[in-house]
């Protein structure tokens, strides 16, 4: 009789048996040579393979394939999707599971005391949720949908937060009904809504943090309780008979400058010594909001945030301290890969068209003010060499699809010698691309693939 495999080689082989292609979902993995060699290269990731074990068997990932990626195996795998998969030569991303853990490793190791929501609006897919609620992570949801998101992956309501201070009653209502008690709220009017459909739920005092930190999308001017407004709204809360757990704040979306923490959660304390001054039960959560990018930034802002807690909230036991980080988790996790469908030579000027842009994924460069570039996959026009390493390179211009002018995604990008029918590849492409993409002039970002992967960072 054979030796029973370690669980480990049985997820792999479940997930061959359970392999199928899901009409419903856009979410479409290419599947793997069935060979003693894939099966190694998974078991070889040692550490990485108990998350990889999690994972396989989570809802979003569960009967999905999976590629293991050997250390830079990204392009290859690209390339070999192009081969196989991409009749229609239609974009699609690849989505490195891999690369999600080692974020949330990373997270654990910088800020162990602060708890990760992961804000479900950066980037929606059903796999990646799936995967950052199997690694630990707890959820902040802005409406009934994010929540239902969420709560179909198999989460439990207390590891969600309904992190938007303005919401519609049937929202409110819903959340009471499914039992997410905890939220947010920066204004009388919402303490009334919560009051009358919610009464049991948890809040949050949401305020304004002292300055935005430079951040791609600053939320002050739209959320948050000046200083002179929060002493009042406790005092309504008190009336309304309803409970207040902590304070929130969030320095906004891709905050470049990490000493705001410092400056927002010593404004945190003065709202919680203002709650101790109107007789309030003691507060015990702490919510820091996002603004946490995954590059050297988070060192900076990882530093500054265990500074202040220690500075402002060091004598404080018991305290419970949160963060809703969306694109520190999701923007490197993502790789988008689009077809050039149309060429211009002008000059020395060459123009690109390629099948997505402003209006679908690239979206990020007017909503999220990203810097996005991009790295040419020739493998129809220079198969030796599709990466085009020492070709000559030229000042180019990449439109995206649509008949809009203002779809335009690069503009003197040094490109080289390009055809119609090679590739550019989008790293980084993960954070507020797809989720606020649209369906106009008949170009559906909502049906762009997803692949999956799991690199070895180790």
């Amino acid at each position: 009789m054979m030796p029973k495999a370690p669980l480990s080689t049985q997820l792999v082989y479940i997930s061959f048996k359970s392999m199928i292609y899901s009409l419903n979902s856009p979410t479409i993995i290419l599947t793997f040579l069935f060979s003693f060699t894939t099966f190694n290269s998974f078991l070889a990731m040692g550490s990485s393979s108990k998350s990889l074990q999690t994972i396989l068997g989570t809802p979003g990932v569960r009967g999905k394939r999976v590629t293991a990626l050997s250390k830079d195996g990204l392009i290859d795998f690209i390339q070999t999707i192009i081969f196989s998969k991409q009749e229609t030569k239609e974009p699609f991303y690849v989505l490195d599971l891999g690369a999600v853990t080692t974020l949330m490793d990373r997270w654990t190791r910088a800020l162990p005391m602060v708890r990760p929501y992961y804000a479900v609006k950066c980037n929606p897919d059903p796999a990646f949720l799936g995967t950052m609620a199997a690694i630990g992570s707890s959820f902040d949801c802005a409406s009934r949908a994010e929540i239902e998101s969420i709560l179909a992956l198999g989460v439990s309501p207390d590891r969600i937060i309904f992190a938007n201070p303005c919401k519609a009653e049937s929202h409110i209502k819903y959340a009471a009904s499914v039992g997410v008690n905890l939220t947010t709220f920066d204004s009388s009017d919402e303490i009334e809504k919560i009051r009358k459909w919610h009464p049991k739920c948890a809040l949050l005092i949401r305020i304004k943090a002292p300055d935005d930190g430079g951040s791609r999308c600053p939320l002050g001017p739209k959320y948050g309780a000046l200083p002179e407004e929060v002493a009042p709204l406790l005092q309504a809360v008190q009336a309304a008979r309803l409970t207040v757990i902590g304070v929130s704040f969030h320095v906004g979306s891709g905050a470049t400058n990490s000493r705001v923490y410092q400056r927002a959660i010593a404004a945190a304390k003065t709202a919680f010594e203002t709650a101790t001054q109107l007789g309030m039960p003691r507060m015990r959560v702490l919510n820091i909001g996002g603004g946490f990018m995954s590059n050297t930034q988070f060192s900076e802002a990882s530093s500054s945030v265990k500074a202040a807690l220690q500075s402002y909230f060091g004598n404080d036991s018991g305290l419970t301290v949160i963060a809703e980080p969306g694109r520190f988790f999701a923007e490197s996790a993502f790789t988008l890969t689009t077809n050039i469908i149309g060429k211009r030579i002008r000059g020395e000027l060459r123009e690109y068209w390629i099948n997505d842009g402003i209006y679908g994924s690239m979206n990020c460069l007017l909503y999220d003010h990203a810097n996005i570039t991009c790295k040419a996959l020739a493998c129809t026009s220079n198969r030796a060499n599709p990466t085009c390493k020492g070709a000559r390179t030229y000042s180019s211009t990449v439109f995206g699809p649509t008949c809009d002018a203002l779809d335009t995604v690069l503009t003197g990008h040094q490109l080289p010698e390009l055809q119609v029918n090679d590739w550019l590849v989008f790293p980084n492409m993960g954070a507020y691309t797809a989720a606020s993409g649209s369906n106009f002039n008949g170009f559906h970002t909502s049906s762009i693939l997803t692949y999956l992967a799991f690199s070895d960072s180790n």
